[in-house]
């Protein structure tokens, strides 16, 4: 592939796909500082399509890891207030939010995890009005990714840093269907077939789900009319978008106390900058009582302990272990691609678009109908290429879903 075309294709994506921007939107781009090149073409797309303006909020991982060694930790704390009217002006003139990931996975490795622990927590209380925007899909939003020399090194070691660099973004572009002739039309039809998928399971309501694989063997009940989603969402002024690009799953909001048994990960999780890995979760009436990691152990902790909501299942998702992203062969060490490879769960907030009329509802009624309410959203991977599931209907019938991995379901 060449890569300039490539590059270009990749934001026409981001502009028609991932956020499908319209004619006097705006667009808020949270980027890395060492993606301009990405930036500016996705600018470009933007106000080609009509953008009424485009905003770019820069990051700087090394300056953050600076923060959180240095700063007093009542500035921990404290979430800038401005940054809370930005994102909620944003979303409240139906505006469009791009998120480019490029995390180090290990760049937080060395810093104290109550440290980190208490930025997101402040940053989770600030942002609620504006994550509540964010689930209930009212607004649109959207996460891709670009490499950098440290997130390329941990998933290629055995390269030379440009050849890392080279490789990963070879991988994305697969990932994204940017090899392919035309990927946005790509992407229509892989939307389309998502769309069947998350319809045939909605149709059954089933009671409950039951995993099986190696160290895990688990329960979890799904609340009364719920809907699967995935791929395609719509907002609510029925404009589609791809909440993350890529993507390979279709997902549901689980019943808040309905989740029994043990589950145990089958990739690390990239969280915050600290990775943690082989982990075991075991719950009981939805809510996670014992814990182990066999790396992360206190990173692990500090996401369980964030809130009350942190210790129950926001989120259940649905991967083929033959998705694109798995054939990769690869630990990503980024839970945008790794979830993508696999089925995976998500500890704390849950999705008010997982019940039928759910955008409607208060967050007390949510949480009435089992729907998870926290500050967080944590996604860790559970698939492989041995996990079984199988769906309980409302008669106590069990009907297979996955076999090893694959899809088993079938139309009735």
């Amino acid at each position: 592939m060449n890569f300039d075309h490539s590059l270009e294709k990749y934001a026409e994506l981001a502009v028609e796909i991932a956020v499908n921007l319209q004619p006097g939107q705006e667009l808020w781009i949270q980027a890395p500082i060492h993606s301009p090149e990405l930036v500016r073409l996705i600018s470009r797309k933007a106000y080609e399509k009509g953008a009424f303006q485009v905003h770019i909020e820069w990051l700087d991982e090394a300056s953050t890891k600076l923060m959180y060694e240095l700063a007093p930790e009542q500035a921990l704390r404290e979430f800038p207030r401005w940054k809370v009217q930005a994102y909620e002006e944003i979303a409240e003139k139906n505006g469009a939010f791009l998120s480019i990931q490029s995390s180090d996975p290990e760049l937080l490795r060395s810093v104290d995890p109550r440290r980190i622990a208490l930025r997101s927590k402040a940053s989770g209380e600030a942002l609620k009005k504006w994550e509540d925007y964010v689930v209930s899909y009212k607004m649109t939003w959207s996460i891709i990714a670009v490499p950098s020399f440290a997130w390329a090194r941990k998933v290629y070691p055995q390269l030379a840093p440009e050849d890392a660099v080279s490789a990963l973004w070879q991988a994305i572009f697969r990932s994204v269907r940017i090899d392919q002739p035309d990927p946005v039309q790509a992407w229509h039809r892989h939307n389309e077939a998502l769309r069947r998928q998350r319809e045939l399971l909605t149709a059954k309501q089933y009671r409950r789900l039951h995993y099986r694989a190696p160290g895990t063997e688990l329960t979890v009940e799904l609340p009364d009319s719920h809907i699967w989603r995935g791929g395609v969402a719509d907002n609510e002024q029925g404009h589609a978008f791809n909440p993350n690009v890529p993507t390979e799953e279709v997902f549901v909001t689980p019943h808040r106390e309905g989740t029994n048994g043990v589950i145990r990960s089958t990739k690390p999780l990239s969280y915050r900058g600290s990775l943690i890995n082989n982990f075991t979760l075991r719950f009981e009436q939805g809510r996670v009582v014992d814990f182990e990691a066999e790396e992360g152990y206190e990173a692990l902790k500090s996401i369980l302990d964030m809130d009350e909501g942190a210790r129950y299942l926001g989120e259940i998702a649905l991967v083929p272990h033959s998705s694109p992203i798995s054939g990769e062969n690869l630990i990503f060490y980024n839970t945008l691609f790794d979830e993508n490879a696999s089925c995976h769960l998500a500890l704390g907030r849950g999705f008010a678009s997982s019940l039928e009329n759910g955008r409607l509802l208060s967050n007390e009624q949510l949480a009435a109908a089992g729907i998870n309410q926290s500050l967080v959203h944590v996604d860790f991977m559970v698939g492989s290429a041995s996990i079984d599931i199988d769906g309980e209907t409302r008669d106590g019938r069990m009907e297979p879903i996955f076999r090893s991995g694959a899809w088993a379901l079938e139309e009735d």
